[in-house]
C-alpha cells in the first residue's frame, strides 16, 4: 500500500457498535478519495467468521479486510497497541503514522487538507 498512497489502518470488529457506526462514513469517503490517493485497509478484531463477513457485506465495506479471529489476541492491533475499538492510523505514502484515531469528520478534514 505504502509507495503512492494514504492508507487508513482500520481496527474494527462487526460485533463493536461505534464501529459499525462509523463505516457509514468510511464508506463515504473511500468512495469520494479512492482514485485520488486514499485507501482503507481493515484489521478485524472479532472472534466468529461469520459475524465479521456478514458485517462487511451489510455495512459496504469494499476495501481489503483481514481477520485471524482472534479477537484482542491479534497481533497487528497488538503491535500497534491498540486497546479499544474503532481505532484507526493514517499512514502517510512513505509509510509514516501521521494521525490517529481520527473520526469521520475529523478525518474528511485531514483528507481534504491531502488530497484536494
Amino acid at each position: 500500500f505504502t509507495g503512492e498512497k494514504y492508507v487508513l489502518l482500520d481496527f474494527w470488529a462487526g460485533w463493536c457498535a461505534p464501529c459499525r457506526r462509523e463505516n457509514p462514513h468510511l464508506v463515504k469517503l473511500y468512495d469520494q478519495y479512492k482514485d485520488k490517493g486514499f485507501d482503507i485497509f481493515g484489521v478485524s478484531l472479532d472472534r466468529r467468521r461469520q459475524e465479521w463477513l456478514d458485517a462487511i457485506e451489510a455495512d459496504g465495506l469494499k476495501w481489503p479486510q483481514v481477520s485471524d479471529i482472534s479477537g484482542w489476541e491479534n497481533p497487528v492491533a497488538r503491535m500497534y497497541g491498540i486497546q479499544s475499538i474503532p481505532a484507526n492510523l493514517l499512514i502517510s505514502p512513505e509509510g509514516v503514522i501521521i494521525a490517529k484515531n481520527l473520526r469521520a469528520s475529523e478525518l474528511e478534514t485531514k483528507l481534504a487538507e491531502l488530497l484536494n
